[in-house]
């Protein structure tokens, strides 16, 4: 028997919106399930009905077997017990669901005193053991939730999911808004949690590869429904449904050039749960969507040992499947089938077609079909005229001759262009006048010198100054 086993379950909030449609789960004591898809996909919804916390006025249908007990048969004394000692869960944003103005050692003993389990000095005693377990000093019990950092907080959840020993620990995204080193530490913890103790966990994340190695199993969710499920590696590596695919490809890998080079998205969001579209859910965004899509839901098909996915195309042959991604790109190693290429618009025409997509005329075939002309014939099968005839036939003049066939005179040459004066001399051909000479060949005045050969005064000083003595004249 499974520990946990969800059979068509169905939430619909007060407003109408159907957060979750019929899905269906299972999971085995010591297996650790991945939940994956983009926010407003009713995964953290999935995750609060499991422990009957959804608000007042919620419609829920289907069953949630716990150790074979439906949860939602049981009456609120049993669901008391249930919450904490059998399952219990890591809400997502631990400030938020830790209690500002209670020590967290008080806040993790309380389940252990309300379950029986210990005393309220045994509980104190359990609370720091197990902070311990979790990496942090069991001093620290003493301590408000505002003086831990957000990576402390969170192992203060997975310290108070564990206080009970619960068979099943459901994880609402815990690595949200941690930094990458933290995040690593914390699904190291949770892993070990679940080994040493042996529970099972449901764990929920909109990052696929953190999913991917961490749980076994992995199951994508879109619009309130599971549209693909199977073992983690294999649904992250070689999704089947479009949009897991998407999902996929969205991450970058290591070492893979494409995926770094142009990362990939997936266009639009997820639609609105209270005006659902018709036909698949995903019609509207999905690159290789059918006509039939946007009419007839898509139910999981086997695609494979123990793998599902909710895809028109599954089964179909492999000539035919689509494997290339949102846009019609591959994914990681594969290459892109004609199908999709063409439905997407991603490969050029080749070279026997035009680029409206028809067919290349062969050559020496008109756009028509006809033969072309052949040489020396027009398009309507006429002789054209020779080289050197006129259009009555008569010969035409050659070049150089007139009518009459006279020479014409040729072009008289152009007169040739003067030589520039030499260096020295004017343009007229006269020596230029020597360096210090006037026109007339008169010595020129020499610097500061008047017509007739006496010395400038100097200019007078400035105003307010006095004139600086003559410098003496040396005999």
């Amino acid at each position: 028997m499974s520990l946990l086993e969800v059979r068509d379950l169905t939430v619909t909030y007060a407003d109408g919106a159907a957060a979750v449609r019929g899905v269906d789960l299972r999971l085995d004591a010591g297996s650790k399930l991945g939940i994956a898809g983009e926010s407003g996909c009713g995964k953290s919804t999935l995750a609060l009905a499991l422990l009957r916390l959804l608000p007042a006025g919620t419609r829920v249908g289907g069953e949630i077997l716990l150790d074979g007990e439906d949860v939602l048969a049981m009456k609120w004394g049993r669901v008391r017990a249930v919450r904490w000692a059998g399952a219990s869960i890591v809400f997502q944003g631990a400030m938020h669901s830790l209690n500002p103005v209670h020590r967290i050692g008080d806040q993790i003993a309380e389940p252990i005193v309300l379950h029986g389990r210990a005393t309220v000095a045994g509980a104190r005693k359990r609370a720091g053991k197990l902070l311990e377990q979790v990496g942090l000093p069991a001093g620290r019990a003493s301590a408000y939730p505002h003086e831990l950092s957000g990576g402390q907080r969170q192992r203060v959840m997975i310290a108070m999911a564990l206080a009970c020993g619960p068979r099943l620990i459901v994880a609402d995204e815990p690595t949200t808004a941690l930094d990458v080193m933290i995040q690593a530490q914390i699904l190291r913890l949770i892993e070990q949690s679940v080994a040493d103790q042996g529970v099972g966990l449901v764990m929920i994340s909109h990052d696929l590869a953190v999913l991917a190695d961490t749980c076994d199993r992995l199951a994508v969710m879109y619009a309130g429904r599971v549209v693909e499920e199977g073992p983690a590696a294999q649904v992250h590596e070689d999704a089947r449904h479009p949009y897991a695919r998407a999902l996929s490809a969205a991450f970058p890998r290591i070492g893979d050039p494409s995926s770094r080079l142009a990362p990939r998205g997936l266009p639009g969001d997820p639609p609105d749960p209270s005006a659902l579209p018709s036909g698949c859910t995903f019609h509207p965004r999905c690159p290789v969507a059918l006509d039939s899509c946007a009419v007839d839901d898509q139910p999981l098909r086997e695609v494979g040992r123990a793998r599902r996915a909710a895809c028109v195309r599954v089964g179909r042959d492999d000539a035919e499947a689509p494997a290339a991604g949102h846009d019609g790109v591959p994914p990681p190693g594969e290459a892109l089938r004609p199908a999709d290429a063409e439905r997407s618009g991603t490969v050029p025409p080749s070279a026997d077609t035009e680029p409206d997509g028809e067919a290349a005329q062969p050559a020496g075939v008109e756009p028509d079909g006809g033969a072309p002309s052949s040489a020396g014939t027009g398009p309507d099968g006429e002789a054209t005229q020779p080289a050197g005839t006129g259009p009555d036939g008569e010969r035409t003049h050659p070049l150089g001759t007139k009518p009459d066939g006279k020479v014409t005179h040729p072009a008289a040459p152009k007169p040739a262009d003067k030589a520039a004066p030499p260096v020295g001399a004017e343009p007229d051909g006269k020596a230029a006048h020597p360096l210090g000479t006037k026109p007339d060949g008169k010595a020129a005045h020499p610097l500061g010198t008047k017509p007739d050969g006496k010395t400038t005064p100097p200019p007078p000083p400035p105003r307010n100054q006095t004139a600086a003595p003559p410098a003496p004249v040396r005999k």
